[in-house]
Order: structure tokens, then sequence, then C-alpha cells
């Protein structure tokens, strides 16, 4: 049941009939509990109240899968406003990009174009940025981007999945850039010929590329709300002499906040990944898909109005 449930919002995340209905009807539908705003204006008071508690931040301007080249213009001067006032507020956070968004899919030309843009600014501001992960078909693409982009700015990370087979091979081919990389499950539906269709044979791997990139020396975000993966991060530093400045938790912007105060109150630092904009549906089905609990949460506070 919960695999069908998982199957039928991962389908519609990439419906765009729902799509267009759900940005005309803005965040009544319940995705505020993961969204942090349609604005600039609206995710910086949600990073400032972040910060206030002792959370960092990274941002992400909602959008994917675009096909022309003026709306992918556009999104990339909406991440470019957001570093602007990431380094005007003087606020703790980062940015995240989706490759699909700036002109992935359009041309090589579009989208480093935009990634340049960008990169420059937040070199300009001191701003870090993480080129998020999507896909399997635009993994490999994906990486080469990053490969290029790392050989000429120092501020910048990408995401590597741990259900993917590939992802051991991949960490030991990224070390030679010593990257800072954001670990996480993954969250798109793949082949099993491609991905882990265990759970469990993704967790082993997750416990396996976390001990690799840090034993590697290279710093690493856990992007994760399991406390499996969690303690497990924290028990293996401790016995390996690894410094809490090595590594950070991160997690996803209205789940678990009890758990990632906790977190920043051992000393940890924990990342709270804080989207916006009005292209949130994929990103909230998505929400949607990985946890049966979201659902409930999401039914019950729409019945309350």
């Amino acid at each position: 049941m919960e695999q069908l449930m998982r199957n039928f919002f991962l389908f519609l995340s990439k419906n765009k009939f729902f799509t267009k209905m759900a940005k005309r009807y803005g965040l009544r539908l319940g995705a505020k509990r993961f969204v942090s705003g349609e604005t600039v204006e609206q995710a910086v008071e949600v990073i400032k109240e972040l910060n206030h508690k002792n959370l960092a931040a990274t941002v992400d301007y909602l959008g994917e899968f675009v096909d022309n080249e003026r709306e992918a213009n556009e999104r990339a001067e909406s991440s470019i406003a957001m570093i602007k006032a990431i380094g005007r507020e003087k606020l703790d956070a980062q940015l995240s990009v989706k490759m699909t968004s700036l002109g992935f899919d359009i041309s090589e030309k579009v989208v480093m174009n935009n990634m340049r843009r960008i990169m420059d600014t937040a070199k300009e501001n001191n701003v870090f940025v993480t080129i998020d992960m999507e896909d399997y078909e635009r993994c490999q693409k994906t990486l080469d981007i990053f490969k290029q982009l790392k050989s000429e700015y120092d501020n910048i990370g990408t995401v590597i999945q741990a259900y993917l087979y590939r992802t051991e091979k991949d960490i030991e081919d990224l070390n030679q850039y010593s990257p800072n990389l954001r670990l996480v499950k993954g969250a798109y539906k793949e082949s099993p010929e491609v991905a882990f269709p265990e759970k469990k044979d993704v967790d082993e791997n997750f416990k396996k590329i976390i001990k690799m990139h840090l034993m590697n020396g290279n710093y690493t975000a856990v992007a994760s709300h399991d406390d499996n993966i969690i303690n497990f991060t924290k028990e293996f530093a401790k016995a390996n002499n690894i410094p809490k400045s090595q590594f950070e938790f991160q997690m996803l912007f209205g789940i678990m906040p009890e758990r990632q105060l906790q977190l920043a109150e051992e000393g940890y630092t924990m990342r709270v990944y804080v989207p916006f904009g009005t292209d949130w549906y994929g990103y909230f089905m998505r929400r949607l898909a990985e946890r049966p609990a979201n659902v409930a949460f999401v039914l019950k506070g729409m019945l309350k109005k």
C-alpha cells in the first residue's frame, strides 16, 4: 500500500495539468507546511526565523523541467535575487539550484551561462551553491557540469543519491575535487536496473558513502530524517575523531522541526532546506510520496479550514 501511494504521488508530481492548477490556486492545498512562500521576501523572513533558532538554511527557488530559454533566464534571475538578499541581510544561508530549471534540457550553452551568472553573484556575496541532483538520466551530465564549475569556483557542491548503484563509484571519482557533497537517499522513481529497489539496501549504501566521504576528509552534508542514519553518522564521526566542523545534517523545511532544534542544541550544524516560489507542485508531491505521514498531516490541515 505504501509503495502504491508513493508511485501515485510521483506520477502526480510530473502531471502538467495538475501543475498548472496548483500554480493557479497557490499554496492553499496544504503545501505551506513544506514551502516557505512564493517570493524572495517571504523566504527571507522564514530564514531569519530559522537563523534566530541557530538553524542554518539552504534556499531553493522551486521549478524544474523548463523548456524555453526565457523562463530559464527568469529563474536564474530569481536565484540571483535570492543570493543578493542573503548577502544584504547577512543570513546564514546557502543556495540550491536545479539544472532543469536553468536550461539543462534546452542546451549546454543556456544552462552554463545561467550557472556562471549565478556563481559570479554567489562569489561576490560569499554564498555557497549546491547543484541539486535530479533523475537518473540527468545524473552524469549534472556531475559533468559540477566538475566544470568546480574548476572555476570554490563555492560550489552537488548532491549524490544513495539509491543508485553507481553512487560508490561516483564518490571515488569525485574525491579528486575535494568536494562538498550533500548525501541523500534519493526521491525520484527509478528503474531497478539503475537503483536499489529495497529500502534496506539503500540504507546500507547510504551508510557506506557517508563513511567513504568522511574518511576521504571531505565536507559532508548528511541529508536525512532517518534517526538510524543520523545516529550512525554521529557515532561513526565520534569513533573516528572526525570533528563536527567536517559535516552537517540537513532536513527539509516543515519536517521534524523538533529534531532539527535538538541537533542544533547538541552542537551540530543543522541546515534546513527552504524552498520558495510559485512552481511548488512537483516538490510538494515528492514530499507526500516520501512519507505517508505527510499526507495525513496535510489532509488534517485542510479539513481544519
